[in-house]
């Protein structure tokens, strides 16, 4: 018998931790190698972690809740080895426990209690605690995050500060008589870290262009109906949209970047991310070398992607390497609206709604579809020149789509 450590897995690029939403198994449960054993979530995606060895469950280290770093241990799995490899395993076993002893005594205090979660280090910054003086209930004598929501919540706060001092908080938001407490929690609560993280880390600011796309609505309405018999799927106008910024980042790529500290990366694919919204949830999937596909591949990868989104199977896979975001606002009937970019890609674009507007042609009114294209920069990386060039660019090709330039069958 052996003791094997099941760690949290990186489930999808720039992820560095995990929330377990639940365990989908117990101490003592029997299970196969690539069973799924907890519910994970991170700000890319939501997936099970299936083990990855077969034996029984012999402790669960992280709890429900519970936000711990991509590598950390989540729970002890007891396996069964070949008798092949008994005697060997067996002397492994020795030197592992004797190891694991001696290293327990002298390194319990400055290995285990000195290495702290994102959520424990997280909860005694909101709540002023010394970690120094706590002691942990966790292995190795850790502190988890247990252990101060437990001291938090010390009925007796003469003696809570005695042992634990805790840094009074001025004000308090308290809710009154028929008022709804939400906690945050779950999705909730991976968008408000990531929002908080680009407003604080990004130097935000903003363009707007406005878009005649009388033509390009004219032709879709003419073949849409069509469209859908042959494909099965709708001629949706957020792939125009698609299609022409994703030329325009071909053509300036300075916008499909990434800020890196001492150095900004130019990414070569252009994957572009679209978020895709399910009651509650909001997901960002990506539609990998958007630049090379036909408005009618983009049609179906926006089809499949808010499809599987909404049926829960999305995968790791298909939340990854986005490079430029485009935010479908229009759907809700926005107009004008400033995005919060998609950390750490350099901009986002939000494709507000095409409205009927009298506009100024050649002297004379006339009605015309027009549309707002609003894009939010990272100023460290993109100025407003650069920008304008590209909002121009994609201004251009989307007034320029028409029956004759547009050939999607």
């Amino acid at each position: 018998m052996v003791t094997e450590k099941i760690t949290m897995p990186q489930l999808g690029e720039s992820v560095t931790e995990g929330t377990i939403n639940s365990w989908l198994v117990k101490v003592g449960d029997s299970v196969n190698k690539y069973d799924p054993i907890a519910d994970i979530m991170t700000d890319k995606v939501n997936a099970e972690v299936p083990s990855s060895y077969s034996g029984v469950i012999k402790e669960i280290v992280a709890t429900e809740g519970d936000t711990i770093a991509v590598g950390e241990t989540m729970c002890y799995i007891n396996t069964e080895k070949s008798a092949d490899s008994e005697n060997d395993q067996e002397s492994k076993e020795i030197t592992k426990v004797s190891d694991e002893s001696v290293k327990e005594k002298v390194l319990v205090d400055n290995s285990m209690k000195g290495r702290y979660s994102p959520a424990v280090l997280r909860l005694s910054q909101e709540h002023g605690i010394d970690l120094s003086q706590v002691n942990g209930t966790g292995k190795g004598g850790r502190i988890t995050r247990k252990d101060l929501e437990k001291l938090v919540s010390q009925d007796n706060k003469s003696e809570q500060k005695e042992r634990h001092p805790i840094q009074e908080q001025t004000t308090y938001s308290r809710s009154k008589t028929g008022d709804i407490e939400i906690p945050v929690t779950g999705v909730r609560k991976v968008i408000a870290k990531n929002m908080v993280k680009s407003v604080n880390e990004i130097p935000h600011a903003w363009m707007t262009v406005e878009v005649d796309v009388t033509n390009l609505v004219q032709f879709r309405n003419k073949v849409k109906d069509e469209f859908k018999r042959r494909e099965g799927f709708n001629l949706t106008y957020f792939s125009f949209f698609i299609k022409a910024i994703a030329q325009g980042l071909k053509k300036y790529p300075q916008l499909n970047s990434t800020w890196a500290g001492d150095k900004i990366i130019q990414r070569k694919d252009i994957n572009v991310s679209i978020a895709v919204a399910k009651e509650e949830e909001l997901f960002v999937p990506v539609i990998k070398q958007a630049d090379e596909k036909s408005i009618k591949g983009l049609a179906k990868d926006i089809y499949d992607l808010a499809n599987k989104a909404r049926t829960n199977q999305l995968t790791p896979e298909d939340m990854q390497g986005g490079t430029f975001t485009v935010n479908n606002t229009g759907s809700f009937g926005a107009i004008y609206s400033m995005g919060i970019i998609n950390h750490p890609q350099a901009a986002l674009i939000q494709v507000e709604s095409i409205v009927k507007r009298p506009v100024i042609i050649n002297d004379m009114f006339a009605a015309r579809d027009m549309v707002n294209l609003s894009l939010s920069l990272d100023h460290r990386i993109l100025d407003g020149l650069i920008c304008g060039k590209f909002m121009s660019f994609v201004k251009d090709t989307l007034e320029g789509m028409n029956e004759n330039t547009l050939h999607i069958f």
